[in-house]
């Protein structure tokens, strides 16, 4: 598994779930916009009111899948594809960025997605700040860490 085709999958999905989210926010607006006076005032204003809380809705999703998105892009400049002769001598720990296998399958540590199925293969990308990515965080290839209530170990790290 390669760590550039993960990120780039991921980045993928959240270009998909921004245009999605600007989409729907464009249809609320519309359709808030759209709401006629009618004889009943209290209709008017809830129909329109319902508009706007779906418009703002969607807004918090596109700009959650930005910030994602966000988080990604400064990954990928982060990486540096060589490493010194004492860089890899000197035992690496997972990051925001690592891409680990594990006993329990392989997990990316940066944005909230859960299950990402990636060339027949299953990554579980998750938030550092979620249990299991807290967990995976400052850890070494050979130790261990619990999941789903059960330990695992780190293989390797990418």
């Amino acid at each position: 598994m390669d760590k550039a085709t993960v990120i780039a999958h991921i980045k993928s999905l959240l270009d998909e779930r921004m245009q999605v989210a600007w989409s729907a926010m464009e249809a609320a607006q519309e359709s808030a916009n759209d709401q006629g006076k009618s004889s009943m005032g209290d209709k008017y204003e809830t129909s329109r009111s319902m508009g706007q809380l779906d418009r703002n809705m969607h807004a918090r999703q596109y700009e959650q899948a930005r910030q994602e998105r966000l988080i990604l892009e400064k990954i990928g400049e982060s990486d540096a594809p060589v490493r010194s002769a004492a860089a890899r001598s000197s035992a690496e720990r997972s990051s925001v960025g690592s891409l680990l296998e594990t006993t329990a399958g392989w997990f990316f540590i940066a944005v909230s997605l859960g299950a990402v199925k990636i060339e027949n293969e299953t990554v579980i990308a998750v938030s550092s700040s979620s249990p299991v990515g807290a967990s995976l965080l400052g850890k070494e290839p050979g130790t261990f860490f619990e999941f789903m209530k059960k330990q695992h170990r780190i293989v390797a790290l990418h």
